[in-house]
């Protein structure tokens, strides 16, 4: 399962590598957005054939449900997902930072109905473990690099945490900073990385969740 927030390159990366030899026998059983003008649930329903989706935006549910918090919302996110059976949930930028009721929902063994335990979640973060954690990662790497404090950035898939982007990496790869590139050339360099490492990532997960020959 994949949960999107933007247009979705990372998501169709995922698409195109299905069933391919960097991720064999792999369904991408629903893609959730929490904004309903995301791009990615285009490409879901545009896949071939076209991927279930699912979209709970966060401000209409609170208005839909008076007394409601923000952990409600993030618990019944978890409802959503869970009701798949995934074996890994993939945020592929996910802009919502997921609080606690979601990651016990992952992890507990009596998460909220249906009963699944141990759900590994993981995320694509534009930054090397330690750098940059939080939102526009690539914009203050690059600034780092033209103020002359960093020569290198990178590309993390990491399990997700409670800190964020704090979780264990699971695929780590180094971006070289180029002198006189532009931030857009840099930029475009960043995404085709992230597309490759959240494709082994997430074969890596399912190699380690799914039983012996499947």
């Amino acid at each position: 399962m994949v949960l999107v927030s933007g247009s979705g390159t990372n998501l169709q990366a995922l698409i195109d590598a299905r069933n391919t030899p960097s991720l064999p026998n792999t369904e991408i059983v629903l893609v959730v957005s929490n904004r309903k003008a995301a791009y990615g649930l285009t490409r879901a329903a545009n896949a071939i054939p076209p991927i279930p989706t699912a979209c709970l935006s966060l401000q209409p549910f609170l208005k839909n449900n008076p007394g409601k918090t923000r952990d409600d919302y993030d618990i019944e996110i978890a409802k959503i997902v869970l009701n798949k059976k995934p074996d890994v949930v993939v945020l592929a930028g996910w802009m919502h930072v997921l609080g606690d009721g979601f990651l016990e929902a992952m992890t507990n063994d009596n998460p909220p109905e249906p009963a699944i335990s141990r759900t590994p979640v993981i995320n694509l973060h534009p930054a090397l473990p330690g750098a940059f954690n939080g939102t526009n990662a690539i914009r203050r790497a690059y600034d780092a690099f033209q103020r002359g404090e960093i020569t290198r950035s990178g590309v993390m898939v990491h399990r997700v945490v409670k800190e964020v982007d704090l979780g264990e990496p699971i695929v780590v790869r180094e971006v070289m900073m180029k002198e006189g590139e532009s931030f857009e050339e840099f930029e475009a360099r960043m995404h085709e990385t992230e597309w490759q490492v959240i494709v082994e990532a997430t074969a890596k997960v399912l190699d380690q969740v799914r039983p012996a020959g499947e």
